[in-house]
């Protein structure tokens, strides 16, 4: 039997997994690495960490599954993305990688936008131009550290320096391109327009390809560290959202799948990018180079329940410790047992700020028509409610430029059917559950390995892998309740957000 095996570069440690060349996840593995806060908005990682657990995870896997490094048809890679490591030369980084978390770039994205405006960057570019983005960083480097800057060869993403370190090859994909604020992403290739703009060299940025080119293969030296086989092919891969895409079974135009986890996104396929007119959603290209990624971020959908239980649901907590079972079964149980409209309250979910689809940093949560016949139960379904209100404006988008039948669902936050069937009533579309909830994303590399080495012909294998053994069906009779809820949920943003903006100046 021959295996993939799949590395996921995340944000707290490297995921490697093993899968049957069928589908059949083998086994997997997590190490984790530390990250660094130096200073306010600053988020830093060691690149050497990277290398370290990709290393240990792999021999620690084998080992586990008892697959020998000979079963190995190919590496491939799923990984965090818009960070900027610089590295010299000889590829060594001449410093910690700033991730996407990282926010000390803002007076750097602000002079971007001085020479460009944001709307004609977006039409270019499939994404709104953000500090959250690698561009900004690399400015950042240039103009805090100079001198670090003179000796900078190549300005790399996590997966891309794991690439290296395994091949001896930098190279990058359409979707790490995509994340750095700098691609073209109708003509799939570094924008000369955008480079010229901000004074970038072109030289600095890695040769980019289609997610399923093989980088190079594994040296004599990386074999000895990693415990592969000396010559297995590595195949490039893509970032953590196209790699869920392909993981989730997406890989028909009009299909759309939800992750619902601390954050939550959708994501569809399309022919052509979605540039949406307000500028709403952003678009990757997929890792078929055929086809676009549309996709929308919120930032709080789990961090927004989590928040709700960890200060306002001390008995519950209490509770569900001493029956063994989660705090949220016990709060789902209020949830289940309030109507939907929540008695008419409305909670925005922006307890972080937020990018899709408002995109206003200063935008904070809030609870609208609480009154003395509020209960605990209409609080808890109102955040429930708020998430799928948001995630709506969203779906919209992608439903106007292309029908979407039904919804395929993924993450932590789908285990349980009372926020499913909260979402379906609110969009009124059926959701699907796969058999894999949290392993999207490994197995969206594992497939395109696959396909990037001939095992598998095209990514339409990934339906067959990963089959949905569960539907929610929306119920058609709250489309009223909905609709009209829907309706404030907007515009309780549109009247604060001069309120938002006024507290932010305090």
């Amino acid at each position: 039997m021959q295996y993939i095996l799949a590395h996921d570069v995340g944000t707290s440690g490297n995921k490697a997994a093993l899968y049957a060349v069928d589908g059949i996840l083998k086994g997997s593995v997590v190490k984790e690495y530390p990250t660094y806060y130096p200073n306010t908005g600053c988020v830093e990682q060691n690149a050497e960490d990277w290398w370290i657990a990709v290393c240990k995870s792999t021999i620690e896997l084998l080992e586990k599954t008892g697959v020998t490094a000979a079963d190995i048809a190919c590496v491939c890679f799923s990984a965090q993305m818009m960070g900027c490591l610089i590295v010299d030369r000889e590829n060594r980084p001449l410093r910690n990688m700033i991730t996407w978390a990282d926010t000390r770039s803002s007076k750097q994205e602000k002079y971007m936008l001085e020479r460009l405006p944001m709307e004609a960057f977006y039409k270019l570019n499939g994404h709104r131009l953000s500090a959250s983005y690698s561009a900004t960083k690399l400015l950042w480097v240039r103009d805090n550290e100079p001198e670090l800057f003179k000796k900078a060869s190549k300005m790399l993403n996590a997966k891309e320096y794991i690439i290296y370190k395994l091949t001896g090859e930098i190279v990058t994909d359409y979707s790490d391109a995509g994340g750095t604020n700098l691609l073209d992403i109708h003509k799939k290739e570094w924008s000369q327009e955008l480079l010229s703009a901000f004074e970038i060299p072109r030289e600095i940025l890695p040769d980019v390809y289609p997610s399923t080119h093989v980088a190079g293969h594994i040296t004599t030296e990386a074999a000895g560290q990693s415990g592969l086989l000396e010559g297995t092919p590595v195949v490039i891969g893509g970032g953590d959202g196209v790699c869920a895409t392909v993981g989730a079974g997406i890989n028909n135009v009009g299909k759309a799948y939800n992750v619902i986890g601390s954050s939550s996104w959708i994501s569809a396929l399309t022919e052509a990018p979605v540039i949406d007119p307000l500028m709403r959603t952003n678009t990757w290209i997929h890792m078929d180079s055929a086809y676009y990624s549309p996709n929308g971020a919120m930032q709080a959908a789990g961090f927004s329940y989590a928040w709700f239980r960890n200060n306002l649901c001390s008995e519950e907590i209490e509770a569900a410790a001493k029956d063994g079972v989660s705090a949220y079964k016990l709060i789902d149980e209020l949830v289940e047992a309030t109507k939907p409209g929540a008695g008419g309250l409305i909670f925005l979910p922006y307890l972080l700020g937020e990018r899709s689809p408002i995109w206003d940093h200063n935008a904070r949560g809030a609870y609208i028509g609480l009154d003395m016949s509020s209960t605990k139960g209409n609080m808890a379904r109102a955040i429930l409610e708020g998430v799928g209100y948001n995630l709506k404006t969203i779906l919209d988008i992608f439903d106007k430029d292309s029908h979407i039948d039904d919804i395929i669902m993924i993450g932590a936050g789908v285990k349980g059917d009372v926020w499913l069937q909260i979402l379906a009533d609110i969009w009124q579309k059926p959701l699907l559950v796969p058999q894999y909830l949290e392993e999207a994303t490994s197995m969206g590399a594992a497939i395109c390995g696959g396909v990037g080495v001939g095992i598998y012909d095209d990514f339409s294998v990934a339906a067959k892998m990963n089959k949905p053994i569960r539907e929610i069906k929306p119920d058609k009779e709250l489309t009223g309740v909905y609709t009209k809820l829907y309706k404030v949920f907007e515009d309780a943003y549109k009247q604060l957000k001069p309120i938002y903006q006024t507290l932010a100046n305090n």
